[in-house]
């Protein structure tokens, strides 16, 4: 079992992510609101000079993100839902997109069987 986590900066593709991943088999996901530590930051030290010169790198219409995680029982279910992801936000390279990343699960206890 793997963990599927994903920081979304771009928060309007989160509905379009969401069907992509019910598509591609994923049944359930926690969603979060959440911020960027240099988002935090800058908001909280504007009067700083140093941070006050950060402000414009991190500002952006929207400072705050979603971050959404799921269990995945198998590979190729991780896979799907990886690429199912990718299909609507792109590959995550550019600076404020977003972050991805796995972690594998030892035990889970509450989880339900969809199969």
């Amino acid at each position: 079992m793997q963990a599927l986590i994903l920081v979304l900066n771009k928060v309007e593709l989160l509905e379009d992510i969401l069907a992509a991943m019910s598509k591609a088999g994923v049944s359930g996901a926690t969603i979060l609101d959440s911020q960027g530590m240099g988002s935090a930051i800058v908001s909280g030290k504007q009067d700083v000079p140093m941070f006050g010169s950060l402000k414009a790198f991190f500002d952006r219409e929207h400072p705050y993100n979603k971050t959404l995680f799921t269990i995945v029982e198998n590979e190729e279910k991780l896979q799907n839902a990886i690429d199912a992801i990718i299909s609507v936000a792109g590959r995550l390279e550019n600076a404020n997109e977003g972050l991805m990343f796995t972690v594998p699960v030892g035990q889970v206890i509450g989880l339900r069987k969809t199969d």
